[in-house]
């Protein structure tokens, strides 16, 4: 391997973060509009059985490419439990959590709250992962919080219960990332395993809990399963869903949990000002449009320093030496044996 080929790499990692970013960002974006349409539209009565439709189709999807040799990951054994643990409890946590705190909150609460998520990622990542951030990095993300909170300071409408669910949504969601950072460093499980298997181990509680719910009888009896266009729709949401569990893995495989997590504050807030000359369910006051705008300022600036920093790390430029240094040992004793 040579120097040179080593600094493309480099350069195409560079290139690879942020269209990972990119990707996950606009698999968001479309996914929330198929699953508006299929819940609100159409008023498909169950969440939880659009779930167990995307994480079906993402474990048939990935199964199929296993089988096809299109893509490698570990089979499955006892120690898989051990190496995906503790993803799929933190997975339904957020899940549950997550449906709860939105029955409860009003929107703009909701959204505030939510960015609480951002701080606790990068909190977890410091202590779990040993990461450290510069100091220009850890102010960004203060200005999306900060921003967020002058965007809700408007409705301030206190309750306990929706509190507590939301803050252990960001709990969950935070954790997930991190742990899901961590197990991607897995040799045997790898991105595709640790999707695949995550999916594999919830689907079946989350259709015993649907079952024990009545939502799977709802969702069964549903009158509108003759139409096709919501069969469609229906169909394009379990695949977004896979989708978008992909490309989560993917910004965080070659981002970091705290980047993904920022790049999904930035989405919300696009999709926010969208909202303001689209749809017509936004209610404009120069507080929120305030809030929003110092949130999506926050967020623009982090952007920047992650994916144009040019300047290597010193792991990177240590990495490198270390290379010249191998590839400089290796022409020496070719020309010794010569």
């Amino acid at each position: 391997m040579s120097l040179e080929s080593c600094e493309e790499t480099v350069e195409h990692s560079a290139l690879l973060k942020l269209l990972s970013a990119l990707f996950y960002a606009g698999s968001s974006f479309l996914i929330t509009v198929v699953n508006k349409t299929v819940l609100t539209t159409f008023r498909f009565p169950s969440y939880l059985c659009l779930g167990i439709g995307q994480m079906i189709t993402t474990v048939i999807v990935l199964y199929a490419a296993k089988k096809s040799k299109t893509v490698q990951f570990q089979d499955f054994d006892k120690n898989v439990l051990l190496k995906i643990f503790p993803l799929p409890l933190l997975y339904v946590g957020n899940h549950v959590t997550g449906l709860a705190s939105t029955k409860k909150l009003s929107l703009p609460m909701f959204t505030v709250l939510r960015k609480f998520t951002i701080l606790m990622t990068m909190i977890l990542e410091a202590y779990i992962l040993r990461k450290t951030f510069p100091k220009r990095l850890v102010y960004s993300v203060v200005t999306i919080v900060f921003g967020a909170m002058i965007a809700a300071s408007s409705d301030l409408a206190f309750d306990m219960e929706g509190y507590t669910f939301i803050l252990l949504n960001d709990a969950f969601t935070a954790a997930s990332g991190v742990y899901t950072k961590k197990k991607l460093g897995d040799k045997g499980l790898g991105k595709y395993g640790v999707l695949f298997y995550n999916a594999l181990i919830i689907v079946i509680p989350t259709v015993l809990a649907s079952a024990f719910t009545g939502d799977l009888n709802k969702a069964v009896t549903f009158e509108d399963w003759v139409k096709g266009t919501f069969v469609f729709c229906f169909l394009m949401s379990c695949l977004m869903g896979f989708v978008l569990m992909y490309s989560i893995i993917l910004c965080s495989h070659y981002n970091s949990a705290l980047t993904t997590t920022v790049v999904g504050a930035v989405k919300n807030v696009a999709v926010a000002y969208i909202g303001m000359f689209v749809g017509g369910d936004y209610l404009f006051s120069w507080t929120n449009f305030l809030g929003l705008s110092i949130c999506m300022s926050g967020g623009l600036m982090y952007s920047y320093m992650t994916f144009n920093n040019k300047k290597p790390s010193g792991s990177n430029t240590e990495g490198a030496q270390k290379l010249k240094l191998q590839i400089s040992e290796e022409s020496a004793g070719k020309y010794s044996v010569i």
